[in-house]
């Protein structure tokens, strides 16, 4: 199991939206709606390039940007992250059953060790950050690192995301891919099982996207 933290494991994506407004505040500027969905599921150097461009001042030090983001993003997670609705269960269901699990986020190391006292460290074998490998989402590199670290074939894996960058990376991977959009639709795409919720998922639904008969849990 190859799980996407943002917007998947957990609610973070409006921790995002406080930092990267508040940044475009202190340019003097305001972050537009499009700009936003285009960020959700990028790495950060990506993200950086998108709010530079959108606020008219590509001349903008990335480096200097993502460093204040990541400050303040480190202080809200400290405090305000919360699990998706279903994902809880799920990853605890997975985990009782036995079966190998990662975390392959775009999100940096540093965030993801604060992240992980949420999430539990004992909950993935495997973590894998975007500051981690060389070419991040929608790459398929980080999916496919992750499988390599479990030491299974990355097609008996199932990918779980919420964004179309994560969705894409997942099925560039060769992963059997779970959607589960948060903040931004995702229209009907092959090889892609979607659901509203995580609430709707179980070891029965995991087990079917691969072809196999159900997981004793």
């Amino acid at each position: 199991m190859l799980f996407d933290m943002d917007g998947t494991l957990v609610d973070s994506e409006k921790l995002w939206d406080v930092a990267l407004q508040e940044l475009a505040a202190v340019y003097g500027g305001v972050l537009s709606a499009a700009a936003r969905r285009a960020i959700i599921g990028t790495s950060m150097a990506d993200a950086m390039r998108i709010l530079h461009d959108d606020l008219g001042q590509p001349h903008r030090d990335p480096q200097a940007s993502a460093a204040w983001i990541d400050a303040r993003i480190l202080e809200l997670f400290r405090t305000g992250l919360r699990w998706r609705p279903g994902a809880l269960a799920l990853l605890r269901a997975v985990r009782t059953a036995g079966i190998p699990t990662a975390l392959v986020t775009s999100s940096g190391r540093p965030l993801v060790e604060v992240a992980l006292d949420t999430l539990g460290r004992d909950s993935f074998d495997v973590v894998v950050c975007g500051d981690e490998v060389d070419a991040a989402k929608p790459h398929p590199e980080p999916y496919l690192t992750a499988a390599r670290l479990l030491g299974v074939p990355i097609g008996r894996c199932v990918a779980i995301e919420d964004s179309p960058t994560g969705v894409a990376s997942a099925l560039a991977s060769g992963a059997a891919v779970l959607a589960v959009p948060a903040e931004v639709p995702l229209g009907p795409l092959d090889g892609v099982h979607q659901l509203d919720s995580l609430t709707s998922a179980d070891l029965e639904l995991l087990a079917a996207l691969l072809g196999e008969p159900p997981v004793d849990a």
